[in-house]
């Protein structure tokens, strides 16, 4: 039983690693004091933990569950809208509702996995590329380039090396970096995190800019991909078992300030593949150890959240654009596979990284709808072009 523990703990750790800093840096962006981005950290962290161990138990199959990382991604987005916290956490209620509404409902699933991959997937690189940007603005000032400069080249190093730890390993040289800028104050702020309810509005706006984006990357970027790494290594998907519990997984950690749990691809592959263990019917352990490891991993949110807080954000959000790099060139060669819809790819693209609020709604519904209404009208130009040709 020792490979598929060690796959499951490899899992774990960089899975917790690579994307920590992320996870708090969006609640902060959405209106988290330090005290509720402790408490929606450690909530993912018991329900990946929840939803991993009955699923691993119940199953017997490497159903791996994580974080959604590019729906942080989308939170960070929206620093600088506004956002009531409680506002911010009845779209993550609202979203974890839709995702297990979709394994109750197939038909929803369906209707959102048909979302035209282009746009779906240009979305998500409009998102992410601001992001992106961060770790070359970070160089670029002569504040921090002393400490942003070797996080990036230990990435790059390891990225030819060994691409699996290379943003954990430029995670653990950050931590390094915002020991030597803030010296000992931030230990002080590090305690052990609690649970702390945080009461939901629903703003109809709040839920059209962060619920509904949170949602369509959730299952476009997390959920499909989760299946198609399970089916690769002959694990058939269990839709509606994987899409209830994460649904209501997310729904339940909302309510402690948490924005969403999914199914992972990265550390699927991680604990489904061969590595795991030659008999695929023992990988399943790797699972149950990925997620009781993730019970005293979150039991560190406060010292996670203490030293997010001491360090300067561009260096936070250099080290999270490190992490969802591969997010956006799989997003981008997404959007323009296709030559037909490449144009209302890249409108979509431009409307939702140019971050325009308009009516207090945030650029991801409206580069999502405007690219649709692109694709549309192209689509019926080109046919009617084609009824009336000699």
């Amino acid at each position: 039983m020792l490979q598929p523990i060690l796959a499951g703990f490899v899992a774990a750790i960089s899975g917790f690693a690579s994307s920590f800093a992320l996870v708090i840096a969006g609640l902060v962006a959405v209106g988290a004091t330090d005290a509720q981005a402790e408490s929606g950290l450690l909530a993912l962290c018991l329900a990946i933990a929840v939803v991993s161990t009955v699923g691993a138990l119940w199953l017997r199959i490497p159903l791996a569950i994580a974080w959604s990382t590019p729906g942080a991604a989308v939170l960070l987005a929206a620093a600088g809208n506004g956002f009531r916290f409680s506002d911010a956490v009845g779209a993550f209620l609202v979203s974890g509702v839709l995702i297990a509404l979709c394994g109750l409902w197939p038909a929803l699933g369906r209707a959102i996995t048909s979302i035209p991959k282009p746009l779906a997937s240009a979305m998500l690189a409009g998102v992410l590329f601001p992001i992106c940007l961060a770790p070359f603005k970070a160089i670029a000032d002569p504040a921090i380039v002393l400490y942003a400069l070797p996080i990036f080249v230990v990435w790059l190093v390891l990225y030819r090396l060994a691409p699996r730890w290379a943003v954990p390993a430029a995670m653990v040289v950050a931590i390094v970096a915002i020991v030597v800028y803030a010296g000992t104050d931030w230990i002080a702020a590090a305690d052990l995190p609690a649970l702390a309810i945080v009461a939901p509005t629903f703003d109809p706006l709040t839920i059209l800019s962060l619920g509904l984006p949170l949602f369509i990357v959730t299952m476009a970027g997390q959920n499909v991909p989760g299946f198609t790494v399970l089916s690769t290594n002959g694990y058939p998907p269990p839709p509606r078992f994987a899409l209830v519990s994460t649904g209501l997984g997310s729904a339940g950690a909302a309510l402690f300030g948490g924005h969403s749990i999914n199914l992972g691809a990265i550390t699927a592959a991680i604990m489904s593949g061969e590595e795991a263990h030659p008999d695929p019917r023992t990988r399943w352990v790797a699972t149950l150890t990925n997620g009781l490891l993730y019970v005293p991993l979150g039991l560190a949110a406060g010292v996670a959240v203490a030293l997010v807080s001491a360090a300067p954000s561009i260096l936070i959000t250099a080290v999270a654009g490190l992490a969802v790099l591969g997010a956006l060139i799989t997003s981008v060669v997404n959007a323009m596979d296709d030559p037909r819809h490449r144009v209302a790819a890249i409108v979509t693209f431009l409307v939702v990284a140019s971050s325009i609020v308009i009516l207090n709604i945030g650029s991801a519904f409206w580069g999502l709808l405007i690219g649709a209404l692109v694709m549309a009208w192209l689509r019926w130009n080109g046919r009617r072009t084609r009824r009336v040709a000699p």
